[in-house]
């Protein structure tokens, strides 16, 4: 068995069981819940607002891969080299790319990088495949000490630092703070490819993605549209969220309604669309994935006070589910 296994303790060692690399994303992911808690079964993770990537690498050069399989090398190429670059030639990580706005990670400003340079870190936080094995069976805590010791963590690449316990007091001070939330994970959960009450996640402040189905024409000064039409699919079914007007630059407005214009179709889109007392929409296939922030859900299953943040380029519109 390989000296990166060999610092694990003979129970878990058995565990790892001989793989060749993975050929594809499989991401596990976390619930959304509003408990807040303290638990020495449980590690407590900021909560990253970027986009998640699974890479590989087993020879020369790693491969960035979205939730949804995309290959992400081209957009990230000073990740991918610096992947390349580690002495250890087989690995399977799971991590958050991001980009910072002071000390917050901001999805918004990740989302700027296609209009103007900048910056990228790739943050880890967890290992699935290393040096011909399988690790995905391993509990959490022996996962986490072989992460350590498997990548250098430089030129852009970070371990994703985490506390053992005290979950009520960081999430307090990561809402004073400005950051998203925190992720909460059960310390002895093997890495399973599925959606799993072992990794919740906690949010200050209420945000996904949601879906366009539609935008209204704009108006005054406003050029391409003036707000989008946005939904997420229930039993197979998509509902209308509401719209969100604010959060757009004049290059987000030019390269969104260039693409809704490529996606118009004649009929709506969403379940129930006699409901939605809106005047001069055009309706858009339901493709394109938006991130937004807003401050609740109402009663009526409406967005308050929304703003976009970007595209989500990196997952499929299908995908898309109400959260909380």
């Amino acid at each position: 068995m390989s000296s990166a296994l060999d610092a694990l303790d003979e129970e878990d060692r058995t565990k790892a069981l001989p793989a060749p690399a993975p050929e594809h994303a499989t991401a596990m992911k976390a619930v959304l819940t509003t408990e807040r808690f303290d638990d020495r079964n449980w590690i407590f993770e900021r909560k990253l607002d970027g986009i998640r990537c699974i890479a590989i690498r087993s020879g020369a050069h790693a491969r960035l891969l979205s939730r949804n399989d995309l290959s992400m090398n081209g957009r990230y190429p000073e990740i991918a080299a610096a992947l390349d670059a580690e002495p250890c030639e087989r690995f399977a990580v799971d991590g958050e790319i991001v980009a910072f706005e002071g000390a917050r990670t901001s999805f918004a400003r990740l989302a700027q990088r296609g209009q103007h340079p900048v910056a990228v870190f790739y943050y880890v936080f967890d290992v699935v495949w290393l040096d011909g094995y399988d690790v995905r069976p391993l509990p959490l805590r022996a996962r986490k000490r072989l992460l350590r010791s498997a990548l250098t963590y430089r030129d852009g690449v970070r371990l994703t630092p985490h506390r053992n316990e005290h979950g009520t007091a960081l999430f307090e001070e990561a809402c004073r703070k400005g950051w998203e939330g925190l992720i909460a994970k059960r310390a002895d959960s093997p890495y399973t490819a599925k959606r799993s009450r072992d990794w919740l996640k906690l949010k200050c402040e209420q945000g996904q993605e949601l879906i366009i189905g539609g935008y209204t024409a704009p108006q005054g000064s406003r050029t391409w549209f003036g707000a989008l039409l946005l939904g997420y699919y229930e039993n197979g079914k998509l509902r209308y969220a509401g719209k969100v007007g604010t959060g757009f630059d004049e290059a987000t407005l030019r390269d969104l309604g260039t693409r809704l214009r490529e996606r118009r179709r004649e009929t709506p889109p969403f379940a129930g669309a006699s409901e939605i007392r809106e005047r001069g929409v055009t309706w858009a296939e339901p493709e394109l994935v938006a991130q937004v922030g807003f401050s609740e859900w109402t009663r009526a299953g409406r967005l308050r006070h929304p703003r976009f943040l970007g595209l989500r380029e990196d997952k499929s519109a299908r995908e898309v589910v109400r959260e909380g």
